[in-house]
């Protein structure tokens, strides 16, 4: 087909004006989502968060070998601090995690040794259960280290969700090659994460479950882990209590405090 004259000219500019309006909208309908992915994740990133906090916690570690039960006390300050101690077992207890600004350090009362944990070392158990380092202080954030994608909104298996793939941005310090966060559409509260290793296989998932009302907030009381290598074990984390905005002194998160401890 030609265009002859003006009127040839007028109808390609035409074309191309809506072209340019169609890319354009296009364009700030994929920003508009990917800012909306990135508030959902920042909501999650906080959701046992708050300027501070202090929480109750069980968990239940089940391997093929053995399923054992601990008792923890948590404290956080922002985005930056964090602590964790066990309360029981008898074997186990006075064992505290901390996080202080971008170091972590482990106590063992045992041998009334502090180790300071490694980047490389972030991944690896906490305390032999399926959850890691990283997962207990939050070193990561989904919201700062993934460029997220919303890759599904409406109903699914009788509910109403929205469903979004983050793929870890270059320069992050991150292991997964990718996660897919599962959501309910009416308040954000997540369902389901899973996560992916370098070659996009399953490594594993974690369920959100008993959302309850917990610290004047709506929450999930329950998180479980499950390999994907080993389905039959799993680590189950229970809220029992969670208090946000108590005030915590910064010398809480120290060194020193972890021996006191």
């Amino acid at each position: 087909m030609k265009f002859k004259g003006k009127r040839g000219c007028r109808i390609f500019l035409g074309i191309f004006l809506l072209l340019s309006v169609v890319s354009d909208s296009s364009a700030a309908t994929a920003e508009g989502d990917a800012e909306r992915a990135r508030e959902i994740l920042t909501r999650i990133d906080d959701l046992w968060r708050s300027t501070s906090s202090t929480a109750t916690l069980e968990m239940v570690v089940r391997t093929e070998h053995y399923t054992r039960t601990m008792i923890m006390e948590s404290w956080t300050k922002g985005r930056e601090k964090s602590l964790v101690r066990i309360v029981s077992p008898l074997k186990e207890k006075g064992t505290v995690s901390l996080k202080n600004d971008d170091t972590l350090y482990t106590y063992l009362p045992k041998t009334d040794r502090v180790i300071r944990l490694t980047t490389g070392m972030m991944m690896g158990s906490w305390m032999g259960s399926h959850f890691t380092n990283d997962d207990l202080v939050k070193e990561s954030r989904l919201a700062e280290d993934y460029d997220p994608k919303i890759t599904f909104s409406g109903v699914r298996d009788g509910r109403e969700i929205i469903e979004f793939a983050l793929q870890p941005k270059p320069e992050a310090p991150v292991v997964w090659g990718k996660i897919v966060i599962v959501v309910r559409a009416g308040d954000l509260l997540p369902v389901v994460s899973r996560y992916y290793d370098e070659e996009m296989n399953l490594a594993r998932t974690l369920d959100f479950r008993d959302i309850r009302e917990m610290g004047g907030r709506l929450l999930p009381a329950v998180l479980r882990m499950v390999p994907a290598d080993k389905p039959g074990e799993f680590t189950e984390m229970t809220y029992q209590a969670i208090d946000f905005g108590p005030e915590l002194p910064d010398s809480l998160f120290s060194l020193m405090q972890l021996r006191r401890m």
